[in-house]
């Protein structure tokens, strides 16, 4: 059974630091995506600004991040994420590797 982003892709707002940081700054939100999967965040976070590279690197990041969390999904369909909703993917991704849980689901120390 494939798990799912813990946060959907239209949940930007369950942190909304995040998604300002992200608005602004998204290089620096892809390089700390790409530093969780093991990729190198400087390198990444150029790569951010550089046309049609942004786009390859955006979705290998997003299909790393989906294999090591064994997410549901497709290149394919991180393609068209990507392309549509950029800024909505590196949000979803980076509360993904955050590991912050969605608004409404408390989390119980033992």
């Amino acid at each position: 059974m494939s798990a799912e982003f813990q946060h959907g892709l239209f949940g930007c707002f369950d942190n909304v630091g995040l998604c300002i940081i992200s608005y602004f700054v998204p290089c620096y939100t892809f390089g700390k995506n790409a530093e969780a999967v093991g990729e190198g965040c400087f390198l990444c976070g150029l790569m951010f600004l550089i046309p049609i590279a942004n786009i390859i690197s955006l979705v290998k990041i997003r299909g790393k991040i989906r294999e090591q969390r064994g997410i549901a999904g497709s290149t394919i369909s991180d393609l068209m994420l990507v392309c549509c909703c950029t800024l909505c993917t590196l949000v979803q991704e980076a509360q993904e590797v955050q590991g912050s849980a969605p608004a409404g689901v408390s989390m119980v120390r033992e």
